[in-house]
């Protein structure tokens, strides 16, 4: 898998995990730990893609 596609598929994830968090966030109790791990999942994917875009020089 080259870079872009690495990329592409980290900014699905990364996509997917925020319809997951507002869907969490808008229920009447939302789940503050499970808030929490997708926020945590979220930015990890967000520094990896970050991380990638440096090496490569497409910041």
């Amino acid at each position: 898998m080259n870079v872009q596609q690495r990329l592409a598929t980290l900014s699905g994830r990364h996509a997917a995990l925020e319809e997951k968090l507002a869907s969490e966030l808008g229920r009447p109790r939302a789940d503050e730990a499970e808030v929490a791990r997708l926020k945590r999942e979220k930015l990890k994917l967000k520094e990896e893609m970050e991380r990638l875009k440096r090496e490569t020089g497409n910041a």
